[in-house]
């Protein structure tokens, strides 16, 4: 890989092109299936680049999605029906789909005013480390927030983004993240609650978490917050935080 790395680096190429798709409002099966559809492009170009001479390497064009979801509650591979608190009778009078899918992490709601992110990235482009991988993402979120003058953080032993993590009675949750990675791509990803009916998240125990709170930026705020502005921003520092180029 560092032999790529140089090659390309010598044609003056990037080999993090990052293209944005803005996807605004769509189901979660639709959003799911475009991001098996790119998955799978990156995966036959590292099945392809391990046949070719370093110079002649496919650069692969990597992705962030950006979207809302209609109102949909998903449960990770590790996660536990108990946690699901509505029948599926009842999921369906509230017009709420369900999905179990395969990310890490345990279940989580997704709705309108939920800014969602789903990075597909290979990693072996940027550094094969999963743990700073899920450090930048948060890292991404706090960063926004801090435009919007709160201060955020994380709570030991638990991925997501959170807001005076240090007090147990108060400590509340505005981001979570869960992802996948197959041979060091990546997908799934942030769950951003900006204007978020935040009501939803009782028919479930949010990531398996019982004793914590979830909140939004408009509860922190007490306005509503431009998505399209939030979208921006966590762009930005998305793009600072990877070394990014956008395409």
């Amino acid at each position: 890989m560092e032999a790529i790395k140089d090659a390309l680096a010598a044609t003056k190429v990037s080999t993090r092109n990052v293209r944005v798709h803005d996807l605004g409002k769509i189901d979660f099966k639709s959003a799911w299936d475009l991001q098996e559809e790119l998955v799978q492009e990156l995966v036959d170009i590292k099945v392809l680049n391990r046949e070719k001479p370093a110079d002649e390497q496919i650069i692969p064009e990597h992705h962030l999605l950006l979207c809302e979801h209609y109102p949909v509650i998903t449960l990770g591979k590790n996660g536990s029906m108990k946690n699901l608190l509505l029948s599926q009778d009842a999921l369906n009078d509230k017009q709420i789909s369900f999905f179990k899918i395969n990310r890490g992490g345990d279940i989580t709601y997704h709705g309108p005013g939920q800014l969602v992110g789903y990075p597909i990235l290979d990693l072996d482009y940027f550094f094969t480390d999963i743990g700073k991988y899920l450090r930048l993402i948060e890292e991404t979120i706090i960063l926004t927030l801090k435009d919007y003058g709160i201060e955020a953080g994380r709570s030991a032993g638990e991925t997501g983004v959170w807001l005076e993590p240090q007090s147990p009675s108060r400590a509340r949750k505005i981001c979570a993240i869960g992802i996948r990675c197959t041979r060091w791509i990546t997908m799934h990803g942030f769950a951003f609650n900006v204007n978020t009916n935040l009501d939803h998240f009782n028919f479930i125990i949010p990531c398996g978490i019982g004793n914590k709170q979830v909140t939004s930026l408009q509860k922190e705020l007490g306005r509503e917050v431009d998505l399209a502005e939030v979208n921006a921003k966590v762009k930005k520092h998305f793009a600072e935080l990877f070394d990014v180029v956008y395409v």
